[in-house]
């Protein structure tokens, strides 16, 4: 007899092994793109360079969240001096969720290393706003309205899931187009707010579609059976076009929607400094 697993542990469960197939994704094809940077162009590093800002925001996102300290405590070599996050706490997370992100935060700390070490000069860890204010001001206009109470990311272990839908997701589609599956809990109300996990992130897409200006390259997780894989299911794991062929971000709009400004020349959100590269800081000039 197979053993027993409750509802909910079942659905944090499914939730969590569902995120780790973006990040498949996102390692294979950072690999890809590493292997064929070996001996990176001046353009090629440029690009690199530009995707160290997720890492980081990543690695230390999910660090604090799982441990209760980030890189420079994990891998000091690899902050280049930069300041500490601000607001980054641990999470009282359920043991599942913290076996899972804490595997997550190391997948991070090694993209950094490899990349850094490997095959880019890279440069100081960026100033990272990570404050539940932050979070919550971010909720609040995907929303339209603020949330009572705020938007809390370490609150408990489904917040910290939601607010982890808005974080990788955007350097996963920024590398080949990702989409986070929470349909195990798509239709379970959020507490205090009565609002089911279904619309947070369709909320979110909504949000950064609307950031990114270049058309829908966002989508929630049930969708229209007409939207989804060759318009016959709902369930929407990976986002795609009419081919199922993933959605891409330029950098421009990758800025826009993680300044939370709808301007690539409008630091914010995330980065109060905006990133830091060559590309980056060329719009802030």
């Amino acid at each position: 007899m197979a053993p027993y697993i409750s509802r909910d542990r079942a659905s944090i469960f499914v939730l969590l092994a569902s995120l780790v197939l973006p990040l498949i994704l996102l390692d294979y094809s950072s690999s890809v793109l590493f292997a064929s940077a070996k001996f990176p162009k001046s353009k090629d590093a440029d690009l690199l360079e530009f995707a160290l800002n997720l890492e980081y925001l990543e690695a230390e996102f999910f660090l604090f969240g799982a441990l209760g300290h980030g890189l420079d405590v994990v891998a000091p070599n690899l902050t280049g001096g930069g300041p500490l996050p601000i607001g980054a706490k641990k999470v009282e997370l359920d043991s599942l969720t913290n076996d899972v992100i804490l595997q997550f935060a190391f997948q991070e700390v090694g993209h950094l290393r490899f990349s850094i070490k490997s095959k880019v000069r890279g440069f100081p860890r960026p100033l990272l706003d990570l404050s539940s204010k932050s979070f919550a001001k971010l909720m609040d206009n995907a929303f339209g309205k603020p949330l009572v109470p705020p938007f809390d990311p370490y609150a408990n272990s489904l917040n910290f899931i939601i607010a982890s839908y808005v974080i990788p997701y955007v350097g996963l589609t920024g590398y080949v187009g990702a989409n986070r599956l929470l349909s195990a809990t798509s239709r379970e109300l959020v507490p205090p707010y009565g609002v089911a996990v279904e619309e947070f992130t369709n909320r979110i897409s909504i949000l950064r579609s609307k950031l990114g200006i270049r058309g829908l390259k966002d989508e929630d997780i049930i969708v229209p059976t007409g939207l989804g894989a060759e318009g016959r299911v709902k369930g929407n794991i990976l986002a795609g076009d009419v081919n199922s062929l993933a959605y891409s971000r330029t950098p421009e709009e990758r800025l826009r929607i993680i300044y939370g400004s709808g301007d690539e020349h409008v630091h914010g959100g995330f980065y109060p400094k905006g990133e830091s590269g060559h590309i980056a800081q060329s719009y802030l000039k």
